[in-house]
């Protein structure tokens, strides 16, 4: 029999201290390495995306099974001294803390990185804030919609003469999340060497403005404020989505052999040649000219037509599909993008697949999202305590 190949992270202990979004969702991908993800919650009512919904499924709400596999649920109140003694314990014992509470709330309640280091010296303590640990701005709670309007992203998100967009999902709370997983790996490696841990601090309004990539730049270097361009590309054109006869395609050509494909797939031989549309500077000059032109070539046919003479000049296009067609798409069913998963209360929860495969150290899902405080008792024996102590913290509302 093959023996079973370990996870990267198995060794790692992580007490999970977030709530609703960034801090949590960081601690799972720590957790779908293989980490031991403690989470802490509050008696009673715990994280509150459990009540973010409808939907619900088994009394558990989607938003909250979307970000809390591969955890274990304790209830523990931070506000009483023993609450704080059974944390430094937990911490005592454990590599990696997150929490996302307002800057300084921790420190203010006496478990902050200072005291918590006396009781752990290699412990990675990671803050995820709002606008980081200092600044003007360090004391103000951050959100992931206020985050989009402060930190730029509104300001290019949306139809070119229309109001500012958000994106469609709280990707400030997501991208700050896979950073302070990726800087939490990091000083685990540097802790490794040295045996010194350290606090990682990540801020919401920080990670917005770290992936602006490209616009970001493009103003740096040029000064100039950017635009709103709807679906279209500031930088290549044509980049972006077309109506169809039937619907929309999105379709794109990244440099100029690309274009003249892209042409002669839709019929129009003569554009390529054009001193307007010869190289991508040109047409981005010119886009305001070029792109009524495509648009009137694509109402002409099919969104599946279209896609079939693209694909066969092998220019990048793509249907706009919604989700019953992304989670049916056949590429998404082949890499395994939706597990079902055993529940103690809904029977089997659908989530969503881990978008990384490592050859050696295969990592998934093996731990439902828990129930509220479902290993409390689990957890507080491994730190040796017993039924009848459990019982009486349970009764004073100390768990």
């Amino acid at each position: 029999m093959p023996q079973q190949r370990s996870l990267p992270l198995e060794r790692v202990r992580v007490v999970d201290c977030s709530r609703v979004l960034a801090g949590p969702y960081a601690a799972m991908v720590l957790g779908d390495m293989g980490a031991d993800v403690i989470k802490v919650e509050r008696p009673g009512s715990g994280d509150d995306t459990r009540r973010w919904g409808p939907p619900f499924t088994g009394g558990e709400s989607a938003y909250y099974l979307s970000i809390n596999r591969n955890k274990r649920s304790i209830t523990l109140n931070l506000k009483s001294e023993e609450g704080k003694k059974i944390l430094k314990e937990l911490v005592a014992g454990a590599d990696v803390l997150i929490e996302n509470f307002k800057h300084g709330d921790f420190d203010r309640m006496g478990i902050g990185y200072e005291e918590l280091r006396k009781v752990n010296p290699g412990l990675i303590y990671c803050s995820i804030t709002g606008y980081g640990a200092s600044g003007p701005y360090a004391s103000k709670p951050g959100y992931d919609f206020m985050i989009q309007a402060a930190g730029g992203i509104m300001s290019i998100t949306g139809p070119a003469d229309g109001e500012p967009y958000k994106v469609g999902v709280a990707i400030v709370d997501v991208t700050a999340g896979l950073y302070a997983a990726n800087a939490i790996q990091a000083a685990l490696r540097y802790r490794d060497g040295t045996g010194q841990g350290q606090r990682v601090d990540v801020s919401l309004f920080e990670s917005q403005i770290a992936w602006l990539i490209n616009v970001a730049s493009a103003y740096l270097v040029s000064g100039e404020k950017p635009k709103r361009y709807g679906n279209a590309h500031p930088s290549i054109v044509p980049y972006e989505t077309f109506p169809t006869a039937d619907g929309y395609i999105a379709a794109g050509a990244g440099n100029d052999s690309q274009f003249r494909r892209f042409c002669h797939a839709l019929g129009l031989d003569e554009l390529p040649d054009h001193p307007r549309f010869r190289t991508n500077p040109d047409r981005v000059r010119n886009r305001d000219i070029l792109i009524p032109m495509l648009r009137e070539r694509f109402r002409t046919r099919t969104t599946d037509e279209w896609l079939e003479v693209l694909e066969a000049a092998k220019i990048p296009c793509a249907p706009i599909n919604s989700l019953d067609k992304v989670f049916a798409h056949p590429q998404a069913k082949a890499r395994e993008m939706v597990v079902e998963v055993p529940h103690p209360t809904a029977g089997t929860v659908k989530l969503v697949g881990l978008p990384y495969k490592l050859s050696e150290t295969p990592v998934g899902i093996y731990r439902h999202p828990p129930l509220l405080g479902e290993h409390t008792e689990e957890v507080l024996g491994e730190l040796g305590y017993s039924s009848e102590e459990i019982a009486n913290l349970r009764e004073k509302g100390v768990i």
